[in-house]
């Protein structure tokens, strides 16, 4: 397996992203990821999706950290300041979990605030599920755990169809795209950083083929597991879906009745943000991820 990886010199002065950089061996593989706030307190996990990385909680680290909490935000394989392994093939659901997993215990982390999106959710609802005793919470915006059984809404399979056959595949672009707020160029750009060419995007590429959209798909009977789990779920788990993502829209309805530990919960709707609402109004949803990591 070919592994490329961004030269540093890449990210140097983004707008807003600061933090130390911290990393970990996954399977060969270095991993990256944010971790800020005091290291002996309860730890926020913060998992990013498609095709973003950890400059997408930029805005919620410094006041989550602020308030006492360990705030831990990684790259997923493929994506930010993480080892890219070349080929589109390199790639899959089970993989993205094994080493989403591995991160988890390599850090030995307990306790777990979990806040997921996008593909974050796809990869860290499995892990919980798997994993329950390392996790104390979580909050879902914008995604969710798909099995193939249920249609996906056509824009999805328009952004599918984009993602495999098009030649040009603008990361930042694509990010605005997703977002209700106009992105500055400089920010943009950030987003792009971690691809300098082609050749770094095939994890971006490869995700939205993962996805099971039909009931036999790899992962659909591990995903009808997994919602197994969380229909006897327990623990307190929050939604926090946007209001103007056309993707996950309603989304949420789904799991405020199946799990347990939805009960009672106060669910939040984040107005005026789109699909990446962590860039929206992720100021408003660290103070709601703050609160519930209260409970």
């Amino acid at each position: 397996m070919t592994v490329l990886r961004t030269d540093d010199s890449r990210f140097e002065n983004l707008p807003g992203y600061s933090f130390e950089p911290n990393y970990v061996d996954v399977h060969g593989m270095r991993m990256h990821y944010v971790d800020e706030g005091p290291r002996d307190a309860d730890p926020v996990l913060l998992l990013h999706g498609e095709p973003s990385w950890s400059y997408l909680y930029r805005h919620m680290i410094p006041p989550l950290a602020a308030a006492g909490l360990r705030v831990i935000a990684p790259d997923l394989i493929g994506f930010g300041k993480s080892d890219k392994p070349a080929a589109k093939s390199d790639y899959s659901y089970a993989g993205h979990v094994d080493w989403m997993r591995h991160f988890i215990e390599s850090l030995n982390l307990s306790d777990i605030t979990l806040f997921c999106q996008d593909w974050g959710s796809l990869i860290g609802l499995r892990v919980a599920a798997e994993n329950e005793h390392r996790f104390a919470r979580i909050a879902l915006g914008n995604g969710g755990l798909p099995t193939g059984d249920q249609e996906l809404p056509r824009v999805f399979h328009l952004w599918r169809a984009f993602a495999r056959f098009s030649p040009w595949f603008p990361i930042g672009k694509i990010i605005q795209k997703g977002t209700a707020t106009e992105l500055s160029d400089d920010v943009v750009a950030a987003y792009d950083a971690p691809f300098p060419s082609a050749k770094y995007k095939a994890g971006a590429r490869a995700f939205p083929m993962l996805v099971p959209v039909k009931p036999d798909d790899p992962a659909s009977q591990t995903n009808r597991a997994a919602l197994l789990k969380y229909a006897s779920w327990e623990k307190p788990f929050v939604t926090t879906f946007s209001n103007r993502d056309p993707i996950t829209r309603g989304g949420e309805k789904l799991w405020q009745q199946i799990v347990p530990g939805a009960q009672q919960q106060s669910h939040v709707t984040i107005r005026d943000a789109g699909h990446f609402l962590q860039e929206d109004k992720g100021a408003e949803l660290a103070d709601v991820l703050l609160n519930f990591s209260r409970t």
